[in-house]
């Protein structure tokens, strides 16, 4: 008997149409042995994408996405709005595919559609901010100065090695800012060159190292880089093992809240989940299990 009766399975027809044929023989035939009908929409735009969610999101019990951080974003901000939302199962076919990463997705597509049908189901957090949503991080900084210097020519040959050639590239302009941050009633003011919130655990690929991100848990993680150096590098993007000493972070700083309210001299573009969205001052809060995930299986 089929797992689920009525699905949508949703993709961007322009991201990497070279080998669009390839990545539909991959998924679709292992998705469909658990699906009874499974209804596949091929999108041109980001609005596009968003119509198709507001159009399927209520009637099917199941949204599968292959595409990239961006195409996830768009659609999870429709599907957010919803009353009735449905489970969401999540297929790597961008660049990064840093929420998939949480999810323990497989970034081959064969395996990643093999670990979505036999998933688990599990409620997943969004941050609310001026109406949006956000999976995966909110930031201001140098993770906004990274998205501006990356050269599209070079991310389409390139892949997520551009984020690091651009990450490099920004660290050596980065300004610092001055900021007042309250996090659910305490109040810090210092200097930075970056603030990251965040429900999930990758950005570019790398995992964050502060072993309390959870995404199901209720709360945001605020990571706070005070200085843009190759200290600061090091720390951000090759720490191997999970944040279990914060004394021994020189650059870095760390908080946990659901509700944050952040400012900054002068105002700072701001970053949802790789898309340049909105500006400080600004406020941020968790929306607990807002939405339902299929994680893949420990042993997957």
């Amino acid at each position: 008997m089929p797992r689920y009766n009525r699905a949508l399975f949703l993709y961007n027809g322009n991201a990497g149409s070279d080998n669009l044929e390839q990545k539909l023989s991959k998924t679709l035939p292992i998705l469909a042995q658990e699906i009874k009908e499974l209804t596949v929409v091929q999108t041109k735009s980001i609005d596009e994408a968003k119509e198709v969610c507001l159009e399927y999101g209520e009637v099917v019990e199941l949204v599968l996405i292959l595409g990239g951080d961006g195409t996830l974003h768009a659609c999870c901000n429709t599907l957010a709005e919803l009353d009735k939302r449905p489970v969401i199962g999540v297929l790597p076919g961008g660049t990064s595919n840093d929420f998939s990463r949480l999810l323990g997705m497989p970034q081959n597509l064969s395996q990643a559609a093999s670990a979505i049908i036999n998933g688990r189901e599990a409620p997943v957090d969004a941050g609310k901010v001026n109406g949006g949503y956000f999976l995966n991080f909110w930031g201001i900084g140098l993770v906004t100065e990274t998205s501006l210097n990356i050269d599209e020519n070079q991310k389409n040959r390139l892949g997520v090695l551009s984020y690091f050639i651009s990450a490099l590239k920004t660290m050596n302009q980065a300004t610092p800012f001055n900021f007042r941050l309250e996090l659910d009633g305490e109040v810090m003011e210092d200097e930075a060159v970056m603030v990251l919130v965040l429900n999930g655990k990758f950005i570019g690929t790398r995992r964050i190292p502060i072993d309390s991100i959870d995404a199901g848990d209720g709360l945001l993680d605020i990571m706070i880089v005070k200085n843009s150096n190759l200290t600061m590098f090091k720390e951000l993007l090759t720490a191997n093992q999970a944040w279990s000493d914060e004394d021994s972070f020189q650059e870095l700083c760390h908080r946990r809240a659901e509700r944050i309210t952040i400012e900054a001299t002068p105002n700072q573009q701001s970053d949802m989940d790789g898309e340049l969205k909105g500006e400080t001052p600004t406020t941020i809060e968790v929306v607990p299990n807002h939405f339902t995930f299929l994680y893949a299986n420990s042993e997957e």
